[in-house]
């Protein structure tokens, strides 16, 4: 039976390539090309093609232009196929297009293929789940994958220029928190079973522990630099959220370690050590949740040094009748201003020069507003004044 199916599937492989090279050329299809991606994305189970997913990028790296009748010639296999080998293949070569940055690429959006619903036709059921689990899983991963790619390029457009303003930090938070599911996807992908463990999967495998790597980098990366702008510059919200991606980015640390020990249990080549997980220093955890709770910290001056200085002295500055209340530091030589609910009215020298002007008391209050109509007396104004002539005929 296992002999039969490898015989059906090069007859398959012979007569797709046949009818490629007789198809017309045309915006979407090119029979050369067409040739190399069947070749590539054969019924043999053993292991990938590398020479010709190596033509295939070659074909790519020539061109941009040959990005449309590869995604072409692609999206048709993969609709037909029902063997769980070329599926597999075809997904790590569109995984392998993913690693050109190329605008046409980024601006991709979600995969030209459906394979959610993938399910073997060869292998007999009770064996072919766990295959169609594992192209179902990389299916999803690589379709998120491209859907945020394509997010990121319109990002980067939109904010590229330095004249733009930069994205607001519950939008970086929202970045995140997908970048983060997406790990989630991609940690979801792996053999159920002993009998998976042939050539082929352990090469998806290697793809899928480099994608890990990748991914978790630049998820510490930004889940630093967003908290930081929390704390800088973040309100409530944008502390509640923080906190809430901290909370998963650790239940995905334990996750992600787990995942590293099965993936080198089962013989994937290119496990070493396990990334270091992201970790957030306890003052900024703390940081976050007076900023949650409303609690206002203490702020920090352009030199990084703190207002709240218990060893300032209070110095009183008496000139020309004008008083002021100032500090002077030990460490500064400047004098600063200090805001006191405590105040004082003084007598004006021109009231006091004045001839037989009325002497007014003074009056201490601690809310000058409250007490202004005791503290400034009232003097009428006559309503039918005499105005003195002054023209002289």
């Amino acid at each position: 039976m296992r002999l039969w199916i490898k015989a059906s599937g090069a007859l398959k492989d012979t007569y797709s390539i046949w009818v490629a090279k007789l198809a017309p050329s045309g915006p979407c299809r090119n029979p050369d090309l067409e040739t190399v991606i069947i070749k590539a994305t054969s019924h043999d189970e053993q292991c990938m093609d590398y020479k010709n997913v190596q033509r295939v990028f070659k074909w790519l790296r020539t061109s941009p232009l040959y990005l449309k009748p590869l995604l072409y010639t692609l999206s048709i296999r993969m609709e037909k196929t029902r063997s769980w080998v070329v599926a597999l293949k075809g997904l790590m070569l569109i995984h392998g297009v993913f690693c050109f940055d190329l605008p046409a690429v980024q601006k991709l959006g979600r995969l030209p293929f459906d394979l959610s619903h993938f399910s073997d036709g060869h292998v007999n059921p009770n064996k072919a789940w766990v295959f169609n689990a594992f192209v179902r899983s990389y299916f999803a991963y690589l379709d998120q994958k491209s859907a945020f790619v394509r997010l990121e390029a319109t990002r980067e457009t939109k904010h590229g220029s330095k004249e733009l303003k930069e994205e607001t930090v519950m939008e970086e938070l929202k970045n995140v928190e997908k970048l983060l599911g997406l790990i989630d996807l991609l940690i979801r992908i792996k053999p159920r079973n002993p009998s998976m463990n042939v050539v082929l999967v352990l090469e998806a495998m290697d793809c899928v522990m480099d994608e890990v790597l990748d991914m978790y980098a630049k998820f510490c990366v930004r889940v630093h630099h967003v908290v930081s702008r929390i704390i800088d510059f973040g309100g409530k919200d944008e502390a509640g959220v923080g906190l809430d991606v901290l909370r998963k980015a650790e239940l995905q640390g334990g996750k992600i370690s787990k995942y590293f020990d099965f993936c080198r249990d089962i013989g994937v080549i290119n496990v070493s050590e396990c990334p270091e997980i992201v970790k957030i220093q306890d003052k900024d955890i703390d940081e976050l949740v007076r900023i949650r709770d409303g609690c206002v910290s203490e702020k920090k001056n352009m030199k990084g040094d703190t207002n709240n200085n218990n060893n300032d002295d209070v110095v009183a500055y008496e000139f020309n009748n004008c008083r002021a209340i100032v500090t002077s530091s030990e460490k500064q030589l400047d004098l600063k201003t200090v805001i006191t609910d405590q105040w004082e009215v003084f007598d004006d020298d021109l009231m006091d020069s004045a001839s037989n002007a009325t002497n007014f008391p003074i009056f201490t209050t601690s809310n000058p507003f409250l007490d202004s109509l005791s503290i400034v007396p009232y003097i009428p104004v006559c309503n039918n004044p005499v105005l003195p002539d002054l023209i002289i005929l």
